[in-house]
């Protein structure tokens, strides 16, 4: 059984751009670098021949692992009435009195800086189940903290 990719619609609106991108402007750039490139000769010694193909292979591998997570992608419902902390959700909790801000979302859409976390993080997975007003007392490499579900949307 193929692995599910957990996506939120708009991670999944970003990944196919992404691969658009890939396929329609960055390959085709590569390509004509690698052409340019070997016109000067000798492949042997040429480092713009050999960085032009290592970025051909990186794009290649991205355009699979893209087209793998898009072919098996489940589709977070973002928009239900969350009752409880579920993926997808937006949750606002206190920590040491401050509030925070977070939106549950699969591991391959996490962005800390964004205030989107992962359903397998430390955190992430904590909240997951809570309600409002459920405290849950958290370890993380800072040490033992207590979050309190404030908000769900």
């Amino acid at each position: 059984m193929a692995k599910k990719y957990l996506l939120t619609p708009e991670g999944l609106v970003k990944l196919n751009e992404e691969l658009k991108n890939l396929i329609e402007v960055k390959r085709k750039e590569v390509i004509e670098r690698i052409r340019e490139a070997a016109a000067h000769g000798d492949l042997s010694e040429n480092a713009d021949y050999a960085q032009a193909r290592e970025e051909q292979s990186f794009i290649e591998g991205r355009i699979q692992e893209i087209e793998e997570m898009v072919k098996n992608a489940e589709i977070i419902n973002t928009s239900s009435n969350h009752a409880t902390v579920s993926i997808g959700a937006t949750v606002t909790v206190s920590v040491a009195g401050l509030e925070r801000r977070y939106t549950i979302v699969g591991s391959n859409e996490a962005n800390p800086t964004e205030g989107k976390i992962s359903n397998e993080s430390v955190v992430g997975k904590n909240l997951l189940g809570k309600r409002v007003g459920d405290k849950v007392q958290i370890s993380t490499p800072a040490g033992d903290t207590t979050y309190e579900v404030l908000s769900i949307s």
